[in-house]
């Protein structure tokens, strides 16, 4: 496994909760990764917020670690969820919500 991978894994299997992300959940640098920050504040879950910006290894790395193309990238409990989309329709039909409490990880509002 190369060293990205490696750092990485770490941060999915170390942390409940990661968004990688362009910024951080404070200041997202993109649209994107903004609303998927913004609903993860919505819902209340606390979350590690890694900005692909600073790294240019772990924005490569994370697009063929996950084979997703695009970022932000969320993972659940060690699991990818998906990018912007995926993470906003989960949100809307309250699937998100669900999947957290599926793994155990609290959240504020209640769908």
């Amino acid at each position: 496994m190369s060293d990205v991978n490696a750092r990485i894994e770490a941060e999915v299997k170390n942390n409940d909760v990661v968004l990688f992300m362009k910024g951080t959940p404070q200041f997202p640098m993109c649209g994107f990764s903004g609303q998927v920050a913004q609903i993860l504040g919505y819902i209340g879950v606390p979350y590690k917020g890694v900005n692909v910006l600073e790294d240019q290894e772990i924005r490569e790395g994370i697009k063929a670690f996950s084979n997703w193309p695009t970022i932000p990238q969320l993972y659940v409990k060690g699991e990818f969820v998906g990018g912007c989309d995926i993470t906003r329709e989960m949100f809307q039909a309250g699937e998100l919500q669900a999947l957290f409490e599926e793994k155990g990880i609290a959240v504020k509002q209640a769908s």
